[in-house]
């Protein structure tokens, strides 16, 4: 029997070798290509249309992770996953909250969740509305349905309650352009959804960002009758506000500038953002989009990341307000072509900065795209690439079933992920969002199915 064992490896070994190179590497990845592999779990899907959502994800103060969905022309929803059940549950149903129509209402509906979720030290979490697209209905009868304009909610876990702290800039506000917004076949103006929510809890202050002109607006929680005011316009598009250890607020401007408000001095300042000598803005491409930054814990150093940037920025916002913010470059993430890197910078409680980019599959093994997760050290100064995000159970979803349909009779997209030649199953489009979470787990959400994407702590795995 051994000797028959020999005879049949030695022709095995004969048949490999006869086979081109291509065919006997056609299954192994090269070493320069390494797995980071992540749990994914389906979120629900009667809380999308398209098996999407955006920026919305947060870890709550229970440890437990909130996702904010999509569903175009009906509604959004804030979904609960339990990391210990791994389960999930809608807790917060915007239509419902703010008292709207739960059936279909097109163009109208609160569609969106896309803001960044804020959690205060309280524990609640701060989230806002928007509008969607025009539904191919709609289209078809050449008239879509007015949006009205999106709304600013909180949702505390610990005892459930939803309030509806209304809208920032609803159709009709006087601050609005005076030709509005047209959409598809409309031509009615309307209101400006919400895209990012942030408080400041010992002050009683909520910033907020409209869009689709990104108004900057302050809301007084112990003066709610005064409404929301405007602080600035015209900003970067989809941009978020940080708030320095001196409780200055800050954004970025269309003209890459930053504007801050001192809540003590109760002005708004237009300063100049100068990155590596240069002002920021010619620093970067003319079609750089999409700026994304988080505080690190001296409350002072920010970390910036562009959609379609490879390089990280540290942001220093310590400086005297109406005098010029210093940055730099802290260099490329990873190499490659055509990044895309959204909704992703996470500060880790040690101080590390995690974010992730996509990037061309130039490395030979397949083809598509590939999600690196990457780790800036800021006392090292070092980054490093942590590897390509994969499916550790790629049967989560049945990507062979015929494909899904909603209500209304359309199809549920489910193209969102590619298998390498190693049949291993990874992302292929986009990351919408991650985090890093207090126990240093690492979650994050993709699309087409809408997924919730989790990777154990690195120090754990290892």
């Amino acid at each position: 029997m051994r000797s028959n064992g020999w005879i049949v490896l030695g022709a095995l070994l004969i048949l490999l070798q006869a086979l081109p190179l291509s065919a006997q590497n056609a299954a192994i990845p090269p070493a320069s290509l390494k797995y980071l592999k992540a749990k994914a779990f389906h979120v629900p899907p009667e809380t999308t249309t398209e098996e999407s959502g955006y920026f919305a994800l947060c870890e709550g103060k229970n440890g437990k992770i909130y996702v904010g969905t999509a569903a175009y022309g009906r509604n959004a929803y804030l979904v609960e996953f339990d990391p210990a059940t791994e389960k999930m549950r809608v807790v917060v149903d915007a239509h419902k909250a703010i008292g709207l129509p739960l059936e279909p209402t097109g163009y109208a509906a609160q569609a969106k969740i896309h803001t960044r979720n804020y959690v205060g030290p309280s524990g609640t979490i701060y989230l806002g509305t928007k509008q969607g697209y025009p539904l191919e209905p709609e289209k078809k009868k050449g008239k879509i349905s007015t949006y009205r304009g999106g709304y600013v909610l909180t949702y505390d876990p610990a005892t459930e309650v939803i309030k509806n702290l209304g809208m920032p800039m609803p159709l009709g506000d006087p601050r609005l352009p005076a030709d509005g917004k047209k959409v598809g076949a409309s031509t009615d103006a309307e209101g400006e959804g919400v895209i990012d929510v942030v408080a400041d809890e010992p002050r009683g202050l909520i910033y907020v960002i409209t869009c689709e002109h990104e108004n900057w607006m302050l809301f007084d929680t112990k003066h709610p009758e005064k409404g929301y005011r405007l602080l600035a316009s015209n900003l970067w598009d989809q941009p978020n506000t940080l708030i320095d250890k001196t409780g200055r607020a800050t954004v970025t401007t269309a003209d890459g500038r930053v504007a801050r408000y001192d809540p003590v001095s109760d002005k708004v300042t237009i300063d100049d953002l100068i990155v590596d000598g240069q002002p920021f803005r010619k620093l970067v491409r003319p079609d750089a989009i999409c700026p994304d930054w988080r505080l690190a814990s001296d409350g002072r150093t920010a970390y910036m990341q562009l959609l379609n940037d490879m390089r990280l920025f540290e942001i220093d916002l310590g400086g005297v307000s109406g005098e010029p913010v210093q940055g730099r470059s802290v260099g490329e993430r990873v190499k490659g072509k055509n990044p895309d890197s959204r909704g992703s910078i996470s500060i880790a409680p040690d101080g590390q900065v995690y974010s992730v980019i996509r990037i061309d599959n130039e490395t030979g093994f397949g083809t598509g795209y590939l999600h690196h997760v990457v780790k800036f050290d800021p006392k090292t100064r070092r980054m490093n690439d942590l590897g390509v995000m994969t499916v550790e159970n790629p049967n989560f979803f049945d990507f062979k079933a015929p494909q899904a349909k909603n209500p209304d009779g359309s199809l549920r997209p489910i193209h969102g992920f590619h298998r390498l030649p190693d049949e291993t199953l990874t992302p292929l489009h986009v990351i919408l969002a991650m985090i890093v979470t207090r126990d240093g787990t690492i979650y994050a959400t993709t699309l087409y199915p809408f997924t919730l994407l989790r990777i154990p702590a690195l120090a754990k795995s290892k």
